[in-house]
């Protein structure tokens, strides 16, 4: 996995949060990408002296408030660094009722949070469960691979939001990015698909999907864009997403690198298919090789760019050919009429192509740079990263969980996501 630079020795391996004794970043340098591109996991920490005192009871029944201390106890605990801390009793005032007051970092298990975090931190930079406990062994602090696991797992499902159902609290933004990938889980394909903003790369949701057919992506999309007032979606190329955005009623931004490269390839195939075969459909047109050729050309020059009024002239083009025969059944079709529906294509794809042209800010920059590149990442960073060093996953839930922890991470580069928040 491209995350092993963390483990080199010295100051490039793990930096010192400042402010903040004993709370370690790791500095997730992935090669290959970015430069910048790194994931910071802050590790929880043990303060013996600190405690947060009580502001209710522990009996829901009871309510009270008031409360006085009892007496200290002292604790075994699983840490790098304590073997016992001392925790608090407190008598309720109200119902009589005593409870326990753990210092930081510690609670009522005998693992503290920071030997959780450190577990769930190797295994998110590529180490297996087992692998984790072989090497948090060799550190001198043990835990299971079986606890290993379950505590990644707790600490995915503590991820804020990131599920279709429960997006970031209060989270707007006019543009969603959505596409699809897949894992194997149990031996079986498992689709997947990933929600963004386009404009600034944040991953809103990964949900796992029953299909990839429009209305399975509507159903998808559609209360994702409710819930954060999105009109405008991103997608790549796929008829499926096109049907969804129409009948959603959201403005489409089809990836223009996508189109680009597929235009490319056709013209190229086209053109070699003119200059090799002998057909008779153009002739059948009173068409020229030479000027199907030049046709070829031009469109090569405007889906490169990419003007909006520049419609009229892949029209045009489209017109030209527009009457070459449909190929009878079982057989091949011609090359002219190959050419019409690439034209035809591309004609009826160019709003949707060049929409990001149109909309721009209030002092004329566009919001969006005309690709899916932001979902295109986020599934390359959060979900194939990791998976890349697996033979797959046992559970559905277990790949949806790991995904999330992952790109909840990716959310939070600049200032690192402390994972006393998330372990519980």
């Amino acid at each position: 996995m491209g995350y092993s630079d963390c483990f080199r020795n010295g100051k490039e391996g793990y930096k010192r949060k400042s402010g903040a004794t004993g709370q370690v970043v790791p500095e997730i340098q992935k090669k290959g990408i970015s430069e910048h591109m790194r994931l910071k996991l802050i590790l929880p920490v043990v303060e013996p002296e600190q405690f947060e005192e009580p502001k209710s009871c522990r009996d829901p029944k009871c309510g009270g408030k008031h409360f006085v201390p009892w007496q200290e106890v002292k604790k075994n605990v699983r840490d790098s660094e304590y073997e016992e801390v001392t925790a608090r009793r407190y008598k309720c005032m109200r119902c009589g009722r005593t409870f326990r007051v753990y210092p930081q970092g510690v609670q009522a298990g005998q693992v503290s949070q920071r030997l959780k975090g450190m577990g769930v931190m190797l295994y998110l930079l590529g180490l297996s469960y087992g692998a984790v406990e072989l090497m948090l062994e060799a550190l001198g602090v043990y835990l299971s691979k079986s606890s290993v696991y379950r505590t990644v797992q707790a600490t995915a499902e503590a991820v804020p939001g990131l599920k279709r159902t429960q997006l970031l609290q209060g989270y707007r933004t006019r543009a969603l990015g959505a596409d699809l990938t897949s894992v194997k889980c149990k031996g079986q394909w498992l689709p997947i698909g990933v929600v963004v903003d386009p404009i600034n790369g944040w991953v809103l949701s990964i949900d796992h999907l029953d299909g990839e057919d429009a209305q399975t992506l509507q159903e998808w999309i559609d209360p994702i864009a409710d819930a954060v007032g999105a009109h405008t979606l991103v997608t790549d190329d796929a008829d499926a997403f096109k049907q969804a955005a129409d009948k959603s009623g959201l403005d489409q931004q089809v990836c223009k690198s996508h189109v680009v490269r597929n235009t490319e390839e056709l013209i190229t195939s086209l053109s070699l298919a003119i200059e090799t075969t002998q057909d008779a459909s153009l002739a059948e047109l009173q068409i020229e090789p030479a000027q199907a050729l030049a046709d070829l050309r031009l469109l090569g020059e405007l889906i490169h760019s990419r003007q909006p009024e520049q419609q009229t002239e892949v029209q045009a083009l489209y017109e030209r050919y527009a009457s070459a025969a449909a190929p009878k059944k079982r057989k091949t079709a011609s090359i002219a009429y190959r050419i019409r529906n690439l034209f035809l294509d591309r004609w009826n794809l160019w709003p949707r192509l060049t929409f990001y042209r149109t909309w721009k800010d209030s002092d004329g920059n566009p919001i969006l740079d005309g690709t899916n590149n932001a979902d295109e990442r986020a599934i390359g960073w959060w979900v194939k990263e990791r998976y890349r060093s697996m033979r797959g996953y046992k559970r559905q839930q277990s790949a949806l969980n790991v995904s999330r922890l992952i790109a909840h991470c990716g959310n939070h580069l600049s200032q690192g996501v402390n994972l006393a928040s998330l372990i519980v």
